[in-house]
């Protein structure tokens, strides 16, 4: 079983583009039908709309800042499901 696992891994990673390929479908501007990517805006834009220098706090705070905080209920909830659920098995 591991050696098919191994093998699918190394079947994907052939068909990858090579590191650093400026023609790779990460770094187009436009996706298949020709509409804007996000990334693009993101990176070419990151500073301009937060000033900030650090892109990746930009994104998860400014630009998908209500996805993270989705993420952070969600993440929170489970936590206090828990802690109820245990809490009762120890008064049992």
């Amino acid at each position: 079983m591991l050696l098919l696992f191994t093998g699918l891994l190394v079947y994907a990673t052939i068909h990858l583009p090579a590191r650093g390929d400026p023609e790779a479908p990460m770094h187009r501007k436009e996706n298949v039908v020709g509409d804007p990517v996000a990334g693009a805006y993101f990176i070419g834009n990151a500073y301009r709309d937060a000033a900030t220098p650090n892109m990746v706090t930009v994104i998860l705070a400014d630009y998908r800042s209500v996805d993270t905080l989705g993420e952070v209920i969600v993440v929170f909830t489970a936590g206090v499901c828990c802690l109820l659920i245990l809490r009762r098995r120890m008064y049992d």
